[in-house]
């Protein structure tokens, strides 16, 4: 996929554009948006995102814009459980929710330039180094594991990161807020608020959240341009939709057990997909022969929605059934 320098600098020039819009938007008016205004938003980059995918269709085949919808999809559906983390920090810390908009606007920038990062160690990874897929896919397994042991998504063990913890013991502190203020002057002291401890909090969120995400959509697509595309409009939008759903983030029970299926076969797919690179040469000459299947990019799109349907399905099922038997009793 040949992508020219004009449209990397306009891809990223009106991505820019949009998050300063929404910066000094946001950080002029700290409020809670309407429903109607998070709709709106959020219907806009959600177009976005798909006329983008048509765009590559047109303009580099079926292929490609198939790896742009398996990635965004997969970067969507692990925001939204970055945003569930979110939603434990804010309500862990008190935010008060005429707040909360500039708190997740700059944990969104934060993962921005987090996952931005990462790509470019990614893809020079990838350039350099073949057997970097086995690494990745043996990560992803593991991270699959470690989610999948969670089980149901439940925020009483909520624990803040260390780096958290640190802030909280090293640095003195006020224990109100005092608007977006990162620091306020007490008794002639200089303290910091509580805002500067949650952006401290998204922060190391987001930065654990990129080790997963990244080699997730390397799993599907080896083409920067549209990894960071697809990192780019699956964070867009975050903010509107926490608003939107508010409690429905909680009904996602299975959320957990739903990425841990998700981050594990892109996992084997990465394992299978090193192996059909590695190939073997006949013992009596010839030509090297793949020793492993190569998942088709729409195999995977199609597993990636069936996983994420069944997902949503099962846990809104259970939250419905799990309310019915709150009521009968």
């Amino acid at each position: 996929m040949h992508v020219t320098p004009l449209v990397w600098v306009l891809s990223l020039g009106i991505t820019i554009a949009l998050l300063v819009i929404d910066v000094v938007f946001v950080g002029r008016r700290p409020r809670i948006p309407t429903m109607a205004e998070c709709l709106r938003y959020l219907g806009l980059y959600i177009g976005l995102a798909v006329l983008f995918g048509l765009w590559v269709w047109a303009t580099h085949g079926g292929r490609y814009a198939a790896e742009f919808y398996a990635g965004w999809l997969t970067e969507y559906s692990l925001s939204v459980d970055n945003l569930f983390v979110f939603l434990l920090i804010l309500a862990k810390f008190g935010v008060p929710r005429k707040y909360q908009q500039t708190a997740l606007l700059v944990g969104i920038i934060l993962a921005l330039v987090f996952r931005g990062i990462f790509i470019g160690i990614g893809a020079v990874a990838i350039a350099e180094f073949s057997w970097v897929f086995y690494l990745f896919g043996a990560f992803l397994i593991w991270t699959a594991v470690k989610v999948g042991r969670e089980g149901e998504s439940d925020d009483d063990d909520f624990e803040p990161p260390l780096l958290v913890r640190w802030v909280q013991r090293v640095l003195p502190s006020t224990p109100d807020y005092h608007g977006v203020k990162l620091t306020a002057r007490e008794g002639g002291k200089r303290l910091i608020t509580p805002m500067l401890i949650v952006l401290v909090a998204l922060g190391a969120t987001d930065l654990l959240f990129a080790f997963d995400s990244i080699p997730a959509i390397f799993g599907l697509t080896k083409e920067p341009y549209l990894v960071l595309m697809a990192n780019l409009f699956a964070l867009m939008g975050l903010r509107q939709l926490y608003f939107l759903l508010g409690n429905l983030l909680t009904k996602l029970v299975y959320l957990n057990v739903g990425l841990a299926v998700l981050l594990g076969f892109i996992g084997v797919k990465l394992v299978l997909h090193a192996m059909h690179e590695n190939e073997l040469p006949f013992v009596n000459g010839g030509s090297p022969i793949a020793w492993a299947p190569d998942l088709p990019i729409g195999v995977s799109l199609g597993a990636i929605v069936g996983i994420l349907a069944v997902t949503t399905i099962a846990s809104l099922a259970k939250s419905r059934r799990d309310e019915r038997a709150e009521l009968s009793n």
